[in-house]
């Protein structure tokens, strides 16, 4: 049966309050075998006493081995199950930044990236380029023009931009053009399937003019496509679990699944502090609010071990400022795992803390994959974590007589 249909008659409503506090890649390795993670190696005292007075384990985004996107594995924690609503993450980007796609949109998730004069790639990302420096250029775009085709290109952040094509008879099955490697050209857009092959030669065309406009840049030279997607449709948190949900994040992407899954998005904070002042501001409206801390998971895709810690660390810093506001369910987790050894999202289990007055408490003493792993959550899939916020918030009723 699906989860969704399981739940749904079952939901009580009441005035409790749930916080779901992710930290972007949270999961990580240690250095050397036998060492610590860079969770276990982060000094996370508010982390600590919450998982000895509340209970633990390690969620599996997608299935075990498979490393998700920042996509799936927010589906995942938010109750969806990713496989079967997938969606591509130019359309979350597209609504992240408040883009309203319509039937015969398609959206791309573009990058800014520098190639040498053989065309290959010396960064993928353009060596994070300045919003302030990015945005001129994506707005540059917009002069490409391709016959039967409308063309909407929108800064984003950093090196990220938004690209929607528009007209009949486009689909939004297209290979990334991005290798995920330097010291090679970027890959040309291919089709999955029939349905999509017009896209994919807009979407060549498109690079072409694109490489064009920006000859003489130093760093945005070029641009790779990631996520090509049509809207997708899913039900709302309203409809599934009778949660008014309110999102607080600061990159668009997140922002973007927030509001298709049917939460308000709150705020334009560009720092925690601001989004804890966000939370504040807005804590008598809503009964759900998702939080989206972005930094455990950018250093993580760095390789750098000690900005993870530190990043980990400043994550841990605003958990009191959270509890102040006395939530009855707080959950603290990842989407996934970037190991700052592997510089990549990966197939690792996510830690995951569940605090709430009639949680049952397990043995762990401190938040950290180890502890996690002993938990009294045991591994489980991320989709079933909504479900344990609900039963622990009291919003779940009796299943059968």
């Amino acid at each position: 049966m699906d989860t969704h249909a399981l739940i749904q008659p079952l939901v009580a409503k009441n005035n409790t309050k749930i916080v779901m506090y992710v930290a972007d890649g949270l999961g990580g390795l240690p250095q050397q075998p036998g060492g610590k993670t860079e969770l276990e190696t982060a000094h996370t005292p508010h982390l600590d006493k919450l998982a000895r007075d509340g209970v633990c384990g390690l969620s599996i985004p997608v299935a075990p081995g498979i490393a998700p996107g920042s996509g799936p594995g927010h589906l995942g924690l938010f109750g969806y199950d990713p496989v079967k609503y997938l969606i591509g993450r130019g359309a979350l980007e597209a609504t992240g930044i408040g883009f309203e796609l319509g039937p015969n949109d398609v959206a791309v998730r573009a990058n800014f990236c520098t190639i040498d004069a053989k065309g290959n790639i010396t960064d993928r990302r353009a060596g994070r380029i300045a919003s302030e420096e990015s945005a001129p250029l994506a707005i540059r775009l917009r002069q490409v023009k391709i016959a039967g085709v409308e063309i909407f290109v929108e800064p984003v952040k950093e090196h990220r931009f938004v690209i929607v094509f528009r007209g009949p008879g486009l689909g939004g099955d297209v290979l990334d053009t991005d290798p995920q490697a330097t010291g090679v050209p970027p890959l040309d857009p291919v089709a999955s399937n029939a349905g999509s092959q017009k896209t994919a030669e807009i979407a060549k065309e498109f690079v072409r003019q694109a490489k064009e406009l920006l000859k003489g840049e130093t760093k945005a030279n070029c641009c790779t496509l990631r996520g090509f997607a049509a809207k997708p449709s899913l039900p709302t948190y309203e409809e599934v679990y009778g949660l008014k949900a309110a999102a607080i994040a600061v990159y668009p992407m997140y922002k973007g699944l927030a509001r298709l899954v049917g939460m308000d998005i709150l705020g334009s904070a560009k720092t925690l502090d601001e989004q804890i002042e966000v939370l504040k501001a807005n804590w008598a409206k809503y009964d759900f609010f998702f939080i989206h801390f972005k930094y455990t998971d950018s250093t993580g895709e760095d390789g750098n071990f000690d900005a993870k810690v530190k990043r980990t660390e400043e994550y841990d810093a605003a958990v009191p400022k959270i509890l102040e506001l006395k939530p009855d369910v707080f959950i603290s987790t990842g989407d996934h795992s970037t190991p700052s050894m592997l510089a990549s999202h990966s197939w690792h289990p996510v830690p995951t803390l569940l605090w709430a007055k009639h949680c049952r408490t397990d043995a762990c003493q401190s938040f950290g994959e180890s502890e996690c792993l002993r938990g009294g959550l045991g591994q489980f899939e991320a989709k079933h974590l909504m479900t344990l916020a609900l039963a622990n918030a009291g919003r779940l009723g009796k299943f059968g007589a």
